[in-house]
């Protein structure tokens, strides 16, 4: 038997049948899932460093507070390649004309800035991309110019000199994202030459690098051993560290979505490939008698799939990086447009996990046909021999444990959906056996076409409950990413809308609020929050040291609470808290209490009952904790990690902090802190701005994945209802040798696949509600997420429809066939 021509001429001569289409189909289908959101997400990850290096201006920054860094750092970098940019950063009063302003002053040189712009105003108003200013030129805040009245041309007083006014700022990169008071940018030095750098001056100085990642690694190892002791590293992922939780649940998002699509090809697959091993039966039986051996016959077998894998593999993984280029040509300005080398890599990975597919689905049915013995050839209604316990039906569970786990990237991601698919395919088991009893009982009443078809169902028991496990599990990944996923998409941008908080005031005295509140209800501000705020420091855990209490190695923990604990306190509970454990604080408790975040609870090893203890200034207040809160951080809303009750957190020192939405803020809020001094604006519209940047791109890469996962989802149907087409057509034809019409016949069908398509869309839609709420609250931290019920009962009932339709048209060409030649090959 030559092995190889053999397998080549099966394979053209089944390709017809319909099942290695759909498998090769199927496999084509992961590979391009996988290859597009591999390369997306690859994208999508370059983007927002490149867009996080331009928003730090360089790819490594080195700060130093009071002293500025040896000129070893400088040399060493530029022997590794690397481009530097020196910068100072202090704080001081601005002059003009009798007027002044407390203002943040940034010195830059003359390579600023090295990654990502700086963006000024000129007198006309027009925005332009410069470079650092020129000696005797500065660049300023528009909140400077309008509490000081000058305008650009105008001259300005620092240090005894005047500088011209060149341009008022717009953007500028390596901005901190938060600034107690507006800012200034000079030329570097005018700053060493000014006097204001002597000792005793609160100077930062930064060291800003920029060249590819071997060498920022090799000079990050070299430098971190020979930082002094007040300079310290920030990497981009430093500056990304306020968007953590963003780009997590982002990458779930994308993770969530290739994994579905995956796994609901991996099911088409063993379907395509169960159908596949029964119509070889016969064949193989026949290949016994004529002298094969089992290893040749399923070596033949192998090659016939690897023969079609091969093409699927390399169309699938084209076919992702065209979806890949065709989503930066249609939505590059919502993806980035950061160049970057096409991402080869998740190809390879994608063909990789596509073979793992094709074996783990595939092989268990194939290698049953080395059991088939060469008697089925005369006698074909010889079972091939069942054993008790197959463990190559193991296989499948493994593959998809092992894709759950390596592609998932998150324990919790992987748990979540293998349990909740694992919940449906049993309730879908049991449930099915349930019904097909009520049916036996019910059913004889019944009309006798749709009492045949629903009888059919009892009389394939097992294939009946194999077609409702797929078809619930496929429904239920499909529920999962066109229903429940954009409504988490939605909900997720719902969490940022735009009244969000986009400014903090902080230092805003008592007697101050009632002249706040007015203006800032004259400007238009809305969403407004305001609380007090106490500073101190934790000395104390259930009346020992913190550190002890901590024990060693928790370095996160310590570092948190070693310097300054903020403390606020409210009679209510605030917005964006949520009360998880215990109860809200008494009007007068005898003894001070305590609520803490759970986030804090976790770190710091504490439960209900606990007391810290806390100083402000010399004096102890020792609290117990009476409440855990869940604090919603993405809110921008005032929130604390420490609430005191109201009774004892009164008499502390303290000042109060508010936040607020403004449209067009720095302007309306120059008059605001010309007049209240003392007030600290921040401007955080810039990291609201990087979140909703996030949430669009990841949302745009989740549209274009879906498309994959839905197509992966329709196989699994087909597949699913496929599986028993032989029986029905012999069965259909059976119905018309006796006599029944096509209405008949039209009614057995409906009342078959309608019963298989509502079971099915039944338990799918109760698995998706569970399973959403999980994911929702453990995996995208969305707490009290309500799944769209309606959308789930819309997908059950037109499952059931299509599930109809598909039967219908299934065995359309049956019906105009003649019952006797049907017979004649099914005998």
């Amino acid at each position: 038997m030559k092995t190889g021509a053999f397998a080549w001429r099966s394979l053209r001569r089944e390709f017809r049948h319909g099942e290695l289409a759909t498998l090769a189909i199927a496999l084509l289908l992961a590979v391009a899932a996988l290859t597009a959101v591999g390369t997306l997400a690859s994208r999508v990850e370059h983007t927002l460093l490149g867009s996080a290096a331009d928003l730090m201006g360089g790819n490594l920054g080195i700060s130093a507070s009071r002293s500025a860094l040896p000129e070893e750092f400088s040399a060493q970098a530029a022997g590794f390649g690397l481009t530097s940019s020196r910068s100072i950063e202090f704080a001081s009063v601005l002059f003009a004309d009798g007027r002044s302003q407390f203002t943040e002053i940034r010195a830059v040189d003359g390579d600023f800035p090295l990654r990502g712009e700086l963006v000024v105003a000129n007198a006309q108003g027009l925005q332009q991309r410069v470079g650092a200013p020129a000696n005797g030129e500065v660049y300023i805040d528009h909140a400077v110019g309008a509490t000081l009245q000058s305008g650009i041309g105008d001259v300005v007083q620092l240090g005894g000199r005047d500088y011209r006014i060149a341009g008022e700022l717009i953007r500028a990169a390596g901005s901190a994202v938060v600034q107690f008071a507006p800012a200034m940018m000079m030329n570097l030095r005018d700053a060493e030459s000014s006097g204001l750098l002597g000792v005793g001056s609160r100077a930062s100085y930064r060291l800003m690098l920029a060249g590819d990642a071997d060498a920022i690694e090799r000079f990050s190892n070299w430098a971190k051993p020979r930082l002094p002791d007040n300079a310290r590293l920030t990497t981009i992922a430093d500056a990304q560290a306020n968007l953590r939780t963003t780009l997590k649940r982002g990458e779930n998002f994308l993770r969530m979505a290739a994994l579905l699509a995956v796994l609901l090809a991996g099911v088409a697959v063993a379907l395509a490939a169960q159908r596949f091993a029964r119509r070889k039966t016969e064949e193989v039986a026949l290949l016994r008698c004529l002298g094969a051996s089992r290893n040749e016959i399923l070596l033949a077998l192998l090659l016939e799939l690897g023969m079609l894998a091969l093409p699927a593999f390399a169309a699938g993984g084209a076919i992702g990086l065209a979806l890949h280029q065709a989503a930066f040509a249609f939505a590059g300005p919502m993806l980035g447009t950061a160049p970057a080398p096409i991402p080869f890599a998740p190809v390879f990975a994608a063909v990789a996990i596509g073979l793992a597919v094709l074996i783990g689905f595939a092989l268990p049915p194939l290698l049953r046909l080395r059991d088939v013995e060469p008697m089925r050839v005369f006698r074909q209604d010889m079972q091939t021999r069942l054993r008790r316990f197959d463990v190559l039906y193991l296989l499948p569970l493994a593959v998809s444990a092992g894709l759950l786990m390596t592609q998932s990237n998150s324990l919790t991601l992987a748990l979540v959906l293998a349990c909740g698919l694992f919940a449906v395919g049993l309730l879908a088991s049991l449930f099915t056996l349930l019904v097909l009893r009520l049916l036996r009982a019910v059913g004889r009443n019944w009309p006798g076409a749709l009492r045949f078809g629903l009888a059919n169902l009892g009389r394939r028991k097992r294939l009946t409950m194999i077609q409702v496990t797929a078809l619930a599990l496929s429904l239920t990944a499909l529920d999962l990413l066109a229903v429940v996923g954009p409504s988490l998409l939605e909900r997720w941008r719902a969490e940022l809308p735009a009244d969000t908080p986009n400014y903090f005031v902080l230092n805003l005295q008592s007697d101050q609020r009632a002249g706040f509140e007015d203006r800032l209800r004259t400007l238009g501000a809305d969403n407004f929050s305001l609380l007090p705020l106490a500073a101190g420091k934790l000395v104390a855990i259930n009346g020992k040291d913190p550190a002890l209490h901590l024990g060693a190695g928790d370095e996160e923990a310590s570092r948190r609470i070693e310097g300054e604990v903020r403390v606020s306190w409210s009679s209510t509970l605030p917005e964006a808290n949520t009360l998880i454990e215990g109860t809200w604080f008494e009007d007068a408790p005898p003894a001070a209490q305590l609520s803490v975040s759970s986030n804090w609870m976790e770190m710091l090893k504490l439960k209900l009952g606990d007391t810290l203890t806390l100083r402000f200034g010399d004096q102890d207040l020792r609290a117990a904790i009476s409440s855990v809160r869940e604090v919603d951080w993405d809110s921008f809303r005032v929130n604390f990690f420490l609430m005191l009750d109201p009774a004892h957190g009164d008499p502390l020192p303290h000042s109060l902090i508010s936040s607020f939405h403004l449209a067009n803020g720095s302007s309306a809020l120059a008059a605001l802190s010309r007049d209240m001094p003392n007030l600290s604006l921040v401007d955080v519209n810039s990291i609201l701005d990087r979140v909703r940047d996030v949430i669009q791109k990841v949302t745009t890469s989740v549209s274009w994945v879906l498309a994959f996962s839905l197509a992966a989802g329709v196989m699994v149907l087909l597949g699913a209802l496929a599986s028993t087409a032989e029986e029905r057509r012999f069965e259909t034809a059976l119905l018309r040798t006796l006599g029944a019409d096509r209405r008949q016949v039209n009614l057995a069908i409906l009342g078959e696949f309608g019963a298989l398509g509502l079971l099915a869309g039944a338990i799918s839609g109760l698995g998706t509600a569970a399973t959403s709420v999980v994911l929702a609250s453990e995996v995208f931290n969305m707490q009290g997420f309500r799944p769209p019920a309606f959308g789930l009962a819309v997908v059950a009932v037109a499952s059931a429809f299509l599930v109809m339709l598909a039967g219908l048209l299934g065995t359309r060409r049956i019906a105009r066939t003649p019952p006797m030649l049907v017979l004649r090959r099914g005998s």
